[in-house]
């Protein structure tokens, strides 16, 4: 009976060690950019759709304040953008391809805010953490502006610490929770949708970047 329980446990410890090794050699396997794209709650529906994307998540960064609420962020007074953490598989998909998808989701020749959100919270920006990525960043710029004929002003800026926002703004477009809206009281994938067709984001991606647009209308 003793062996048999040495067995079990020996076994035991066997899948527990594997476990940890498929999981830390995932974790090794991912990468992770973060952007700030105007609405975070828009950012993060795009990217959780594409092949590759691990996972997108809202938060705070680049600003003064350490773990701030989004009544602050928004208040404008902690320097803060509203960003979105991408995690990726680098053998799926590319940092360039991301950075590529990005530029053409959002009007990058908007320095004031993006669509119908103004001020310095919903500014663009792509964020480095070291001169490789910045790089990368670099080349996607140069071809984003190639390509658009116009300036780009969304700045490359180094990383900072991200903040994740608070748990109501996770998949907001897909939530089911009842909000008051101006349009009445909706579902919060009503909701989001409504808010991104009034604020006209899609349609002035398509003006500006026209079948290159990669979520616009999808």
């Amino acid at each position: 009976m003793r062996i048999l329980q040495t067995i079990k446990l020996a076994a035991l410890a066997l899948l527990i060690g594997v476990g940890f090794s498929v999981k830390e050699a995932r974790a090794a396997e991912s990468e992770s950019i973060v952007v700030a794209g105007g609405c975070f709650w828009c950012v993060e529906a795009d990217f959780e759709r594409v092949r590759g994307v691990r996972d997108a998540v809202s938060g705070y960064t680049g600003g003064t304040v350490e773990d701030p609420t989004y009544k602050q962020v928004t208040g404008g007074d902690t320097g803060h953008y509203e960003a979105v953490k991408i995690t990726f598989d680098p053998a799926t998909i590319s940092r360039k391809q991301i950075l590529d998808m990005f530029f053409r989701s959002i009007d990058p020749t908007d320095a004031g805010g993006q669509f119908c959100d103004r001020g310095d919270s919903y500014r663009t920006a792509i964020f480095v953490s070291d001169s490789a990525e910045r790089e990368v960043a670099q080349a996607a710029k140069q071809r984003a502006e190639a390509e658009l004929g116009q300036t780009i002003v969304t700045p490359i800026l180094e990383a900072a610490p991200f903040y994740e926002a608070e748990d109501y703004h996770q998949d907001y477009y897909k939530g089911t929770k009842l909000v008051l809206t101006r349009f009445g009281p909706k579902r919060q994938a009503e909701a989001y949708k409504r808010y991104r067709d009034a604020c006209g984001r899609d349609e002035r991606v398509r003006q500006l970047w026209g079948d290159a647009a990669p979520f616009a209308g999808s």
